[in-house]
C-alpha cells in the first residue's frame, strides 16, 4: 500500500494526538504544525499530497495561509477545518479552491473519509467500476442472444457507453479492453438486427419502428412549436451519444433537460442521405424524385448538402406550418461568433434552425493531420478534444444565449462515427464511390458475408443509378479498401473516424430537449 504524506496545521495541534495517533495505524505518515508560517516552511521543503488546515489560527489565518499554499503548490489539495459555519468564510475557501470542508468538531472517521475521497478515490473508483462492470456484463452479453428490439439497442448502446465513460474515468484500461470486445459484439448482433428489419421499418406501417431521419423533424420539432417561445432546433454534425455525454454537464449549468430520447439515422449514415433527409422529412428516393433541383446523387459533382434550406423551406410548406423562421449553417468560428452576436434578432421566430460543422471537421482532421492523431489516438482523448473544443466555442456561448433568452433548445445530430480498424477488399468501376462505409456501383466485388448488401435499392428508398445498382454498407468496424495500393490506403485510414455504414455508433443518435433555469 502507497505511504501518504500528511500536513496538519492547528494552533490546538496537541488535543488531536489520537486523531494523529489513528491516522498513523492507518498507514498514513503526518506532519504537525502549530501555524500558518510553520506550515508554509514545510511545503517549501517537503512534498505532501493533502494538507489540514485549520482556518481560525493566530497570527496568520488559515484563508492567508491557503492563499500562499496554493502560490506555492496549486495542485496539493488542501481541506479547511473550522469552528465557523459563517457563509462567507465557507465562500472565500471555495473560491480558494479547497478540496473539502469539515466544520469542528470532527472525528476520526471524517478525517479518514476525507483522505480516501481526495487520495483514493481513483483506485477505489476502479475498483468499484471493475466489479459493478463485471457484474453487468453476464447480463449485457446475455441479452445479445434475446430478440431486441430498437428501444432495448437503443438502451444496450447507452449502457455500453455509460461503462466506457466510466472506465475512461477511472483510468481502468484492462476491463476497457474487454468492454472493447463487448462493443464488437453488440455491433455483429446490431448488425444483424438492422440487416433483419431495416426494409420493414420504411414498408410496413405497423411494424414497430424507431423514429427515422425523415421523421425526426415531423414527430419532435414542429410538436414544439408555440407562442410562447422560440424554438431553437440545433444539428452538430458527427456528434455521437458519447461525445453528448462529455458535454452535457456543462450545458446542465444552464439548461434543465426535459428529455434525452434516441432516433436512428437512416442509411447511408452521411451527411448527404441522414440530414438531407431530417430537413426534406423524405427519404433519399423520394427528395431524388420529388426535389431534383435540390437532390445531388452520387454520381454528379457537388456538395450533397447545400439545399437544406430550401428542403426545410419546402417540407415546412408540405406540413402547412405558416411560422416565421431561420436557418444557419456555421462552418468556421467566425460564423459562429457573428450567430451569437446577433443571437437576439432571432428571439421573434418561431423557429430557429443551427446547423454546427465542427465534429465532422475533427474527424476528417484527425485522419489527414497527423497532429490531430497524436492529440486524439484513442476514442477517450477524442472525447477530451470535443469536449475542449465546445467549452471554448461560439456554440457554447449561443447556448448560454438562448438560456438568457428562456428559449427550448432540441439538441440533435445527423450520424455518428465509427472508429474503423478492419480492412475491407472491395472491387468496383471509377464510377463507384469514394465513402470508405458504403459503396454504391454495379458489379462490385467483395465478400457478402461480411457486409450489407442491397440490391434492389428502392426496397429502401435509395436511389437507383442504373438497373444494376447496388448499396454495399460496412458493418462493425469495417472499412472499404480497394486493392490497388491497398497496404498504403489501409494504413492511411486504419484507425479513423468514419460513417456512413451500419453500427450502433452510426445509427443510435441522440436527441436531446433543454428549458432554460432562468425564470
Amino acid at each position: 500500500m502507497q505511504r501518504y504524506n500528511i500536513l496538519w496545521a492547528d494552533d490546538e495541534i496537541e488535543l488531536l494526538k489520537p486523531h494523529i495517533l489513528f491516522l498513523t495505524q492507518k498507514g498514513y505518515d503526518i506532519t504537525p504544525v502549530t501555524s500558518g508560517p510553520d506550515a508554509i516552511d514545510e511545503i517549501e521543503s517537503n512534498n505532501f499530497d493533502i494538507i489540514f488546515l485549520d482556518e481560525n489560527m493566530p497570527g496568520m489565518t488559515g484563508l492567508e495561509t491557503l492563499s500562499q499554499i496554493k502560490s506555492i503548490n496549486a495542485d496539493v489539495p488542501v481541506v479547511m477545518i473550522t469552528k465557523s459555519e459563517e457563509e462567507h468564510i465557507m465562500e472565500e475557501a471555495i473560491a480558494s479552491k479547497i478540496a473539502d470542508y469539515l466544520i469542528k468538531p470532527i472525528n476520526p472517521n471524517q478525517i479518514l473519509l476525507s483522505i480516501k475521497k481526495l487520495l483514493d478515490n481513483k483506485r477505489l473508483v476502479s475498483e468499484r467500476t471493475n466489479m459493478s462492470y463485471q457484474q453487468d456484463f453476464r447480463n449485457i452479453s446475455m441479452a445479445f442472444s434475446d430478440y431486441l428490439n430498437h428501444e432495448e439497442w437503443a438502451d444496450i448502446y447507452k449502457k455500453l457507453i455509460y461503462w466506457e465513460l466510466e472506465m475512461s474515468s477511472a483510468g481502468n484500461v484492462e476491463m476497457s479492453e474487454v468492454l472493447d470486445l463487448q462493443k464488437s459484439d453488440a455491433n455483429l448482433y446490431f448488425a444483424k438486427f438492422v440487416r433483419e428489419n431495416y426494409a420493414d421499418w420504411l414498408n410496413d406501417p405497423d411494424c414497430e419502428r424507431p423514429i427515422l431521419s425523415h421523421e425526426l423533424m415531423r414527430k419532435k420539432v414542429f410538436p414544439e412549436l408555440n407562442d410562447e417561445s422560440p424554438v431553437y432546433f440545433i444539428v452538430v454534425d458527427n456528434l455521437r451519444y458519447d461525445q453528448w455525454k462529455i458535454i452535457q454537464g456543462q450545458i446542465m449549468d444552464y439548461f434543465n433537460i426535459e428529455s434525452e430520447e434516441s432516433y436512428y439515422s437512416i442509411l447511408p449514415t452521411t451527411t448527404g442521405y441522414a440530414r438531407n433527409g431530417i430537413f426534406s422529412g423524405m427519404m433519399p428516393s423520394e427528395m431524388a424524385r420529388n426535389h431534383p433541383d435540390l437532390w445531388v446523387g452520387e454520381d454528379e459533382d457537388g456538395g450533397k448538402n447545400n439545399y437544406e434550406d430550401k428542403f426545410l423551406e419546402r417540407q415546412l410548406k408540405k406540413q402547412r406550418l405558416d411560422i416565421k423562421w431561420s436557418y444557419h449553417k456555421i462552418k468556421n468560428t467566425a460564423q459562429g461568433k457573428s450567430l451569437n452576436e446577433n443571437l437576439t434578432n432571432l428571439a421573434h421566430n418561431d423557429l430557429n434552425v443551427i446547423v454546427y460543422n465542427f465534429v465532422d471537421m475533427l474527424s476528417h482532421a484527425r485522419t489527414e493531420m497527423e497532429v490531430i492523431r497524436e492529440l486524439a489516438p484513442d476514442e477517450s482523448a477524442y472525447r477530451s478534444l470535443t469536449k475542449s473544443w465546445f467549452s471554448h466555442s461560439p456554440l457554447f456561448d449561443i447556448l448560454k444565449k438562448i438560456a438568457s433568452t428562456k428559449g427550448k433548445v432540441i439538441l440533435t445530430t445527423d450520424h455518428g462515427t465509427m472508429r474503423v480498424k478492419k480492412p475491407f477488399k472491395i472491387v468496383g468501376d471509377r464510377n463507384t464511390n469514394t465513402n470508405l462505409r458504403f459503396k454504391l456501383g454495379k458489379n462490385l466485388g467483395f465478400e457478402k458475408s461480411k457486409a450489407f448488401v442491397v440490391r434492389n435499392p428502392e426496397s429502401i428508398f435509395l436511389p437507383k443509378l442504373n438497373v444494376s445498382s447496388t448499396y454495399v454498407f460496412a458493418v462493425e468496424d469495417y472499412f472499404f479498401a480497394y486493392p490497388n495500393n491497398y497496404n498504403y490506403y489501409v494504413k492511411y485510414y486504419n484507425d479513423t473516424f468514419q460513417h456512413g455504414g451500419l453500427s450502433l455508433e452510426e445509427m443510435i443518435i441522440p436527441i436531446i430537449s433543454l428549458t432554460s433555469k432562468i425564470r
